[in-house]
């Protein structure tokens, strides 16, 4: 467990995943045992492991102090699609996290261990004829939850890292996942999704209703990542700041998609919207996600 200062400003990782597409990888790096996972990057910490090391290694020496395992999917709920076993899964989290693990010893630095929101919703139902009706139970994702995170601390992580919150439901859900561990009192970071300009997240929530519905937990730190380029997101990393007792994060994309769904947001113009907030004395800890790498995150840290 690590204790992080109100009295500096910490750079976290950028993308894991335009890191895995820009280095091209054949399907046969997506083979475990027989089981082919093409397009499930966590997969990686078991096929691959020295090319996910190497893109930790990679921000850590661009400048990072916090790095997130490859886990983001890694979870009972989303992994299914796979036909991957349960043990394959708690693998995929306790192997993650050593993998990082053994990077940040070697570069320094902290490792956080993500719970990514699953491809279901609690909140929600997919079926607009019956609103009463759910894809899973309060208690499956509950459960699901739990096991990656008792295999991520195994393996070494830092903090855990509770991220692209759509819904709080599912994150209510993991927050108690990892408070009925062992260690009840480990850090969480949550981090949240502000899907358009509406200021809201994919199941409703204002940011001050997320922060509300969230504080419980005690987080060390509150935040926004995903779906809005860093000028988009600043209002709402603002109000948090304002609201909350605790660090504030941010992780945004690099800029909003072009025409082909692209982030081209360059390195300087990301960085120079983040050091108008580190002037506002508005985040504790800034990142990148969607389309960063670590170029964005050299720049970010020097700045």
């Amino acid at each position: 467990m690590v204790a992080l200062s109100r009295d500096r400003v910490y750079v976290l990782d950028g993308a894991m995943g335009t890191e895995i597409q820009l280095r091209n990888l054949s399907p046969d790096c997506f083979q475990y045992q027989e089981t082919l996972c093409e397009g499930f990057n966590d997969i990686l910490n078991l096929s691959s492991p020295d090319i996910i090391r190497e893109i930790h290694s990679d921000y850590l020496k661009s400048g990072a102090d916090i790095i997130e395992t490859n886990t983001f999917n890694a979870n009972y709920v989303s992994a299914v699609d796979y036909g991957l076993p349960r043990s394959v899964i708690d693998e995929i989290n306790f192997q993650g996290a050593k993998i990082a693990k053994s990077a940040a010893e070697k570069h320094g630095g902290i490792v956080a261990g993500v719970l990514g929101p699953t491809s279901k919703t609690l909140s929600m139902s997919p079926d607009v004829s019956d609103p009463a009706h759910r894809e899973i139970e309060y208690q499956e994702m509950l459960e699901s939850y739990r096991e990656a995170a008792r295999n991520l601390i195994a393996g070494g992580a830092d903090l855990i890292m509770i991220e692209t919150v759509f819904d709080t439901l599912n994150a209510k859900a993991a927050i108690e996942a990892v408070r009925s561990l062992d260690h009840p009192n480990f850090p969480i970071m949550i981090s949240g999704t502000i899907v358009d300009k509406s200021g809201r997240t994919l199941s409703g929530q204002t940011i001050d209703a997320f922060w509300h519905s969230v504080k419980h937990a005690n987080p060390v730190s509150i935040g926004i990542n995903c779906a809005l380029g860093a000028s988009e997101m600043e209002p709402y990393v603002k109000r948090l700041s304002h609201i909350s007792n605790c660090l504030i994060s941010a992780h945004p994309n690099a800029g909003l998609p072009n025409e082909l769904g692209e982030y081209d947001q360059s390195p300087c113009e990301m960085s120079e919207i983040i050091r108008s907030w580190a002037e506002q004395s508005i985040v504790n800890i800034v990142g990148g996600c969607c389309g960063t790498t670590p170029d964005h995150i050299k720049k970010m840290s020097e700045t």
